[in-house]
Order: C-alpha cells, then structure tokens, then sequence
C-alpha cells in the first residue's frame, strides 16, 4: 500500500508538469511557440527608427537584421486600424503609444471581455481583462485585443461547441510557469476550439490577436509567412 500511496502523488506531479510544458510533438491543426521571457528576447513592435510601419513581418526581419539581430519568431499582436495603427492600447519601452480603448462597438476586439496582454520590468506576463487592466508604470509592453479566449481558465462563456464559425485565428496565453505560448491555426477552425487547445496547454488566461489576416513566421517549424499589412507585431529575436 506504500508504494500506491507514493505512486499517486508521483503521477500526479508528472501529470501538473506536463499541463504547462508545450508538447515537442508536431501539432497537425495549430502551430505553437512558448516562450521564457526571462531567457529570451521578445518585444513588441509597430515603427522602426524613422517612425515608418512596420506593417510586414519581412520589414521587421530585413529590419532587425540590419541591426545584427535575427528573428527567429514573430507573429501579428492585436487588431489594428486602416492607417495601421494600434486600435487598443500599446505600450512600448514603459511609454504608453495609444491608449485603452474602452469603447462598445461590433466586432471581435469589442467582444467583452475584450483584454490585454502585458510584460511588466521584471519579465512577467500578465493577460487580463479590459475591465481590470491598471497601469502601474512599470509595464514594459502591452497590447490590448479581443476577445478573451480563456478567463481565470473557464472557455469564454459565449463560444459554443460545434460552431460553423470557422476562421484561421492567432492568439496567446499565459502558462502557470509565466511563459508565453503563442497559438496560430493552421487551417479554419471555431474560437470555441481554439480557446479549449489553450486551455489544454495550460494557459488560466489566454487572449485573440486576429482571424484570417494572421502571419506567423516560425522557421524551426519550417513556417515562412512574411508577408502581411499589420500593426503591432510580436518578435522574439537572437543576435547573430
């Protein structure tokens, strides 16, 4: 009975670990990347140092790469308007770019609760709702989007199962070791089931960034999507 009683807490604790650590295993449906913010470079991005748009994953790279650094991730970071500018709030550098947009209107990023994604000085990430989002000045970036995916790790209470509303969606989540894990769809799929692989993964928290318009560039994975016409855009670079 000994070795019972020491065998269940045992496989338990393998299984806590292995609801944060993202599977090595190729994923047939969506494409991940987790990343340990206190490890890695990852910043957020939307005009180069002659205040010119990004808009494109390959400006960034070209871009990065004229400054000896090389992307080796990035993806689009948050719904945006037609001049390409940041539709939400985006902080960069502790410097708040545009504010909160606490407005009510149609579509996904107005979809309550809507939420924002924040990496504070000490390389913590945070992804809260809208509604409880605070500004402490030390918030290194942020960008805010919707809708919430996961909250407090329940499925967003509208998204129903068997939905037909199919779309290629990109998003990302918090998991309970502080790591972020950006999630893209390969092919169209509902909000219901992306926000349930997320939560799989362990995210308590997780948020949408956009639909069909969605690039992510992941060169390990053999993924190359460099094109696009974005806002802000997440990047996680090396030097060469």
């Amino acid at each position: 009975m000994k070795i019972i009683h020491l065998f269940i807490p045992f496989a338990l604790l393998i299984l806590g670990i292995s609801a944060f650590t993202v599977s090595k295993s190729d994923d047939e449906i969506f494409l991940i990347y987790q990343v340990n913010l206190k490890k890695q470079d990852l910043k957020l991005y939307w005009k180069d140092d002659k205040n010119q748009e990004f808009k494109s994953i390959q400006n960034l790279k070209n871009w990065l790469g004229a400054k000896k650094e090389r992307l080796i991730f990035a993806t689009n970071a948050g719904m945006y308007k037609a001049d390409n500018s940041p539709l939400g709030l985006f902080i960069q550098d502790q410097k708040m770019i545009t504010p909160l947009n606490t407005r009510k209107a149609a579509g996904n990023f107005y979809w309550k609760p809507n939420g924002v994604l924040y990496i504070d000085t000490g390389n913590n990430a945070v992804i809260c709702t809208t509604e409880n989002f605070k500004n402490n000045g030390k918030i290194k970036y942020a960008t805010q989007s919707g809708p919430m995916l996961v909250i407090n790790g329940k499925i967003h209470p509208d998204f129903k199962q068997g939905s037909t509303n199919l779309n290629i969606r990109n998003g990302v989540g918090v998991l309970p070791n502080n790591d972020l894990v950006f999630i893209m769809s390969k092919r169209e799929v509902s909000l219901f089931d992306f926000a349930k692989r997320l939560k799989e993964l362990g995210c308590k928290n997780a948020l949408s960034f956009d639909g069909f318009v969605s690039r992510t560039y992941q060169p390990e994975k053999n993924w190359i999507q460099t094109d696009g016409n974005f806002g802000v855009i997440v990047g996680v670079t090396t030097h060469q």
